[in-house]
């Protein structure tokens, strides 16, 4: 009876640790404008500040981005990468806009520049991890992606749980750098 009372609870504390998971908010928007068959490379903005901000500069939420753009085949490119990637964290609850959006995985198909945009507005909690790429040609935002109520304060720094934010705002964005698939069957 103690086993089974015991293998009852684990089995609950798991599903319950599971359900936590999912319960935060993972969206993305993109820009009509975007060429998203066309990035190879990549490179991060550099943002300064007087005083050290873990919003603009966290070494492991970079390094996990890094990870994902590396394994979609995107290179570092610190000369005149195709994308600039930014991303900040947001420790207060905050109203944003996104967009109503067909999945950005059947726009690419016709790539169609015309269609509308469709405003939506989120409210956000604290602790949300944004991410932006913009397009250095064209000068503009091309893809965000957010994940909310994620992280409790400035201080938080649960290399596990950051990366799992990361991840789980880049299966938003499925998209491998041009060639990649090319380059790989020739190795």
């Amino acid at each position: 009876m103690k086993l089974s009372t015991s293998l009852f609870a684990l089995l609950a504390l798991a599903l319950a640790s599971c359900m936590n998971y999912n319960e935060y908010l993972v969206e993305s928007d993109y820009s009509y404008q975007g060429k998203f068959k066309n990035y190879r490379s990549y490179k991060f903005i550099n943002q300064i500040s007087a005083v050290p901000d873990s919003s603009i500069y966290n070494p492991i939420i970079e390094d996990a981005i890094a990870y994902r753009m590396k394994l979609q085949g995107y290179r570092m490119d610190d000369s005149k990468p195709n994308l600039l990637v930014s991303y900040k964290i947001f420790f207060n609850d905050l109203e944003f806009r996104g967009y109503n959006q067909p999945k950005i995985e059947y726009w690419v198909k016709t790539e169609n520049d015309e269609e509308a945009y469709d405003p939506i507005e989120y409210d956000l909690k604290r602790g949300t991890l944004l991410i932006l790429f913009f397009d250095r040609k064209r000068e503009k935002v091309v893809w965000q992606g957010y994940a909310s109520g994620v992280f409790g304060n400035k201080y938080f720094d649960n290399n596990r749980y950051l990366k799992r934010a990361v991840r789980s705002i880049f299966d938003q964005y499925q998209f491998l750098a041009e060639g990649f698939m090319v380059e790989r069957k020739g190795n």
